[in-house]
């Protein structure tokens, strides 16, 4: 545990998925929080990233859980090597059980999603539990969603560069070409196969029951969309939250020139300079807390 000057605290926790498995994270505790957000990540994104908003967000008052999925950073076992999991696992298992930690300590739960962590909400058996979620570049994955150079850029990607390095490894070492934390080889997999279609892995004949389960979720939703985030524009965002069906859904567009930024991207709403994006947020739960 350590303290920190701004008057919070920060404790490493650990708490078990219902499958058993052991995940790791990092939890900012004011003195007296008025709610908690849950941080789910993007892909191959360590809860570290995230630190700068929670820190942020617990100036403030908020109690933040940041953690990593299994597979991952901290929650990622001593080898990748043949270690076996669904993508599906972050959502099913592993934010399911943040949401289960939190909801111990009886505080209203927000949750904010970077990416993928936009996409898990739907995935999960207790969203019922998370009052509104604030997602962050979550879109469909596929290539056609973007503009031309990048989608030139990724079809090499996918389809050149990363399909050797998967097979000498047995994962995706992906830090060897400084994009996150390494991923396993069944993320990489399923990742690369639900991105070739423009309706991810909702085309999947065998994830067909996702469609149902994205329909059940009825918490309250803003999906933001930096308009040079290239692997999330949009068209890609509404490709995806589409399938929130019953979610009441608020779609908000950025341009960095409007926060004073020079760029945003994909990963820019959780750098430093980003505080307006996270104030506005914060400012959202809290006239939620206040209704």
């Amino acid at each position: 545990m350590q303290q920190a000057a701004q008057g919070f605290k920060t404790d490493i926790v650990h708490f078990t998925a219902e499958d058993g498995y052991s995940l790791s994270g990092t939890l900012y505790r004011p003195e007296n929080p008025k709610a908690s957000i849950i941080m789910s990540s993007a892909t191959g994104v360590p809860q570290g990233f995230y630190r700068r908003f929670a820190e942020y967000a617990a100036v403030r008052g908020f109690q933040v859980l940041t953690f990593d999925y299994r597979g991952i950073s901290a929650s990622a076992p001593k080898k990748l090597k043949g270690f076996r999991m669904s993508y599906l696992d972050w959502g099913h298992y592993d934010l399911s059980a943040a949401i289960d930690y939190l909801t111990g300590f009886t505080l209203p739960i927000y949750m904010t999603g970077h990416s993928y962590g936009g996409q898990t909400l739907g995935l999960t058996r207790n969203h019922h539990a998370v009052r509104m979620m604030y997602c962050f570049g979550t879109g469909a994955g596929w290539h056609g969603y973007m503009p031309f150079k990048e989608k030139i850029k990724v079809q090499v990607i996918w389809n050149i560069v990363f399909p050797p390095m998967a097979a000498v490894s047995g994962y995706l070492p992906w830090s060897k070409l400084n994009m996150g934390a390494d991923l396993p080889v069944d993320v990489y997999r399923q990742w690369r196969r639900w991105c070739k279609n423009p309706a991810y892995f909702f085309a999947d004949p065998e994830q067909q029951h996702l469609i149902e389960l994205y329909a059940q979720v009825k918490t309250p939703i803003h999906a933001v969309a930096a308009l040079d985030d290239d692997w999330a524009l949009p068209r890609s965002r509404q490709a995806f939250m589409q399938h929130y069906t019953h979610a009441p859904m608020q779609f908000i567009d950025l341009k960095p020139r409007d926060l004073g930024l020079k760029a945003i991207g994909h990963m820019g709403y959780f750098r430093k300079g980003a505080e307006q994006i996270w104030h506005q947020m914060l400012q959202s739960f809290e006239q939620d807390l206040a209704a």
